[in-house]
């Protein structure tokens, strides 16, 4: 299996955008927060979390590509369960279903960034302090963060968890991250 360092090396060489890198390192946060979580290997997921979008920089005007390129990009770098996780996190244009718990963690988990980003980034406090509460609210309101798939970020239930606890592990996934990830204030 690929180290976290050739995993970022790899990353940057697809020549991704500021927001997709820091995108990528929120999700590898919240992957290995969630694997601590529910016991499973954190290594594993983090580095998912971590590659996920590692052919978007490729395949942002073709959606149906991607996660499919990524497996070109990849090769046999992950194992069988990562690089699954890493085509059903686009199963809407990939036609690879969700099935697995990595599969359920990585599109919940990659979705919930979103909503924790723009909910630090109107906060006066960015991330400190931030609560589940307040990601409650903010699912509710469609116009707010209005691209982040609330349904995907749902399938935190698929996981055995509840909103609440969901939440605040993203959150303290997010927080220690938050000024390399341009989210503190």
């Amino acid at each position: 299996m690929l180290t976290r360092d050739a995993a970022l090396q790899l990353l940057a060489a697809q020549n991704p955008d500021p927001h997709l890198m820091h995108h990528s390192l929120q999700s590898e946060a919240v992957l290995r927060g969630l694997a601590a979580h529910l016991n499973q290997d954190v290594e594993l997921w983090g580095l998912a979390g971590l590659l996920h979008d590692v052919d978007f920089a490729h395949t942002k005007q073709t959606p149906e590509r991607h996660g499919l390129m990524a497996m070109d990009i990849l090769g046999d770098a992950l194992p069988a369960e990562a690089l699954t996780a890493i085509r059903a996190h686009n199963s809407e244009c990939t036609g690879e279903e969700p099935t697995t718990p990595l599969d359920f963690a990585l599109r919940a988990g990659e979705s919930v960034t979103g909503l924790v980003a723009a909910n630090a980034l109107v906060r006066p406090e960015g991330m400190d302090g931030m609560k589940p509460k307040s990601l409650k609210k903010k699912m509710k309101e469609k116009a707010f963060a209005a691209n982040v798939s609330r349904e995907r970020i749902r399938e935190y239930e698929k996981l055995g968890l509840e909103a609440g606890d969901f939440f605040q592990i993203a959150i303290d996934a997010m927080a220690p991250i938050a000024a390399e990830t341009g989210l503190a204030k």
